[in-house]
């Protein structure tokens, strides 16, 4: 009998520790891990780099990849940072996926920026935060395929946290 690969999300607005958190989260479980920052278009990340917010028409091949890059993991899965800021984005990964688990760092504005103003050599600008918080839906409960996690705690907590919600919802044997 063969077990179903895990596919995981770290989402969260930029700043938050999605890239930290997804490549704990796949040390830890042996899970491929893949920013999702890696597989947006070009034409994207030029946008980024100018400060330019993209639309939903920018974002729907990548959110396809993303799910197509989670549908197609084996052995024991993948874990793909990705902001994931709507319902519908994480509507769009799920259709492309199957049986996905949401990992969600939920932060305040002013801890991210702080966060983000410190960070070099990434695209995404402190500036384009507001952008992000301005689109972010923070999943609701009866999206039950998420785990919440503050990310005020130390990210060796954040993983406890993760590993033991996903013990308790997904995979009893973890």
């Amino acid at each position: 009998m063969s077990k179903t690969p895990m596919r995981l999300i770290v989402m969260g607005v930029s700043g938050c520790g999605k890239s930290t958190m997804a490549a704990a989260l796949g040390q830890r479980l042996g899970l491929q891990m893949v920013d999702g920052d890696d597989l947006h278009l070009t034409e994207s990340v030029a946008k980024m780099r100018a400060g330019i917010a993209l639309e939903d028409a920018d974002r729907w091949p990548w959110l396809d990849r993303i799910g197509h890059y989670l549908a197609q993991a084996e052995g024991h899965g993948r874990v793909v940072a990705c902001s994931a800021l709507k319902r519908v984005y994480r509507d769009r990964i799920r259709a492309q996926a199957g049986d996905v688990c949401f990992v969600f760092l939920d932060g305040d504005f002013e801890l991210i920026d702080q966060r983000m103003r410190q960070r070099v050599g990434h695209y995404m600008q402190a500036g384009l935060l507001d952008s992000q918080f301005r689109t972010l839906e923070k999943p609701q409960a009866d999206e039950t395929d998420v785990i919440r996690l503050p990310i005020t705690e130390p990210v060796q907590d954040m993983v406890a946290q993760a590993l033991q919600a996903l013990q308790a919802r997904l995979h009893p044997a973890l």
